[in-house]
């Protein structure tokens, strides 16, 4: 209770718009610039990457099919617990995955050279043409769309941005 020797106590938690003032909540701060982009960049790359696997002829494939065949085609063979690992999925997902590119012959199995226990897989003729098909179509999507949507100046900008986004992903 407010006395004068006892003022009103605030609550411990407030409201994340910050304290109630007379005309209604304060607004949160705008943005800085900083996490805008980074909030943009997030989404038009994503939008990118739709894009173009939309233009690639491998509709049937997942995007974590995909993933699997290329790879295996950069890559070499591996295990089954090494493509989990570095697909960040579960073992039995990526049995799951593999089974479905094994099924359509784009990858095999043989047999591990030293432990007889495990299988390693890679990938096929036909699971390369796959992979190849999938890039040109992907790679014919943007050059067109750089070539037809973009000027000299824009393409000389693209390609300074580009360079900064490698920045950006490096390790």
């Amino acid at each position: 209770m407010a006395t004068p020797d006892h003022p009103p106590t605030e609550p411990a938690h407030r409201p994340e718009t910050g304290p109630r003032t007379e005309t209604g909540p304060r607004p949160e701060a705008a943005p800085r610039a900083e996490e805008r982009m980074a909030v943009d960049l997030a989404a038009v790359v994503g939008q990118l990457m739709r894009r173009m696997r939309a233009a690639s002829s491998q509709g049937a494939l997942t995007p974590s099919q995909r993933a699997v065949i290329s790879r295996l085609y950069t890559e070499g063979p591996t295990t089954t617990a090494a493509l989990a690992r570095a697909e960040l999925v579960r073992p039995q997902s990526m049995r799951m995955i593999l089974a479905a590119l094994e099924e359509q012959t784009l990858v095999e199995r043989a047999p591990h050279a030293t432990d007889g226990r495990q299988v390693v897989f890679s990938i096929t003729d036909l699971g390369r043409e796959a992979i190849t098909s999938v890039r040109q179509a992907k790679q014919s999507w943007l050059l067109d769309a750089i070539d037809t949507r973009l000027d000299a100046d824009e393409r000389r900008t693209l390609a300074e941005a580009t360079e900064l986004l490698k920045r950006l992903v490096q390790e």
